[in-house]
């Protein structure tokens, strides 16, 4: 299987970058990226891109594609909401067409989150942006499903590069335990979402196309498959 990664630099894609690297059936892994990530692994193919709106460079490189781990996203405080639209939903959609003209029939694994709103028209701005860039992957003509994880926890090593969130994560690692007993339908960790992101490519679009915390702990449950090293 050949996976595209976006975002493998982030929290979310470190966990879905190590999730490939120990899949046995992850053959071949594309990382696109605005700065090398100089893994030194020799599944990872690196594509440094600068324009995540135009993929018209690199088109040529994204066919025979089996799966899209899409894991590029920015946290809206402090984002406007037109700057917020434009890195979560331009970017994923610019993404997602160019993938579906030169790999139809991949599936597109986005990362959203828990509080999606499907209607795109409550309250809350990232939940609307989130909700109407679900919708139109769904309505794209390849296997597409929709992560709405909740609390993440940090394992394996992975860190946020975003110097408040690690200091939060350092905290809520004391928290963990508690959280998962208390409230298991609501946190997950990098280990096991990355997991359920692999998990899912194999399902050829059955099963509902909108995962939640249970459905990815899930997936996620059990060890990935192969013996790969990190």
């Amino acid at each position: 299987m050949r996976v595209i990664i976006f975002g493998a630099s982030g929290l979310v894609g470190q966990g879905a970058l190590r999730a490939c690297l120990l899949d046995e059936r992850v053959e071949e892994i594309l990382a696109v990226v605005r700065r090398p990530l100089n893994s030194g692994h020799a599944k990872v193919r690196e594509i440094v891109h600068a324009d995540f709106t135009d993929y018209t460079a690199i088109q040529d490189r994204l066919s025979d594609l089996d799966a899209c781990l899409f894991c590029l996203g920015v946290s809206s405080i402090g984002t406007g909401e037109e700057e917020y639209s434009r890195i979560t939903r331009d970017y994923t959609l610019a993404a997602a067409r160019a993938l579906a003209a030169a790999s139809p029939s991949l599936t597109f694994v986005y990362v959203s989150g828990q509080g999606t709103d499907s209607t795109e028209s409550g309250r809350l701005m990232w939940a609307r942006v989130k909700g109407r860039t679900e919708n139109e992957l769904l309505a794209m003509p390849f296997h597409a499903y929709m992560f709405r994880p909740g609390y993440i926890q940090p394992v394996n090593g992975v860190v946020s590069r975003t110097r408040l969130y690690r200091a939060l994560y350092r905290v809520a690692s004391w928290l963990y335990p508690t959280l998962r007993r208390l409230a298991p339908d609501h946190v997950t960790t990098t280990e096991i979402l990355g997991r359920a992101m692999v998990a899912v490519t194999g399902l050829k679009g059955d099963g509902p196309t909108i995962l939640r915390v249970p459905d990815i702990n899930r997936l996620g449950a059990g060890p990935a498959r192969g013996t790969g090293r990190v």
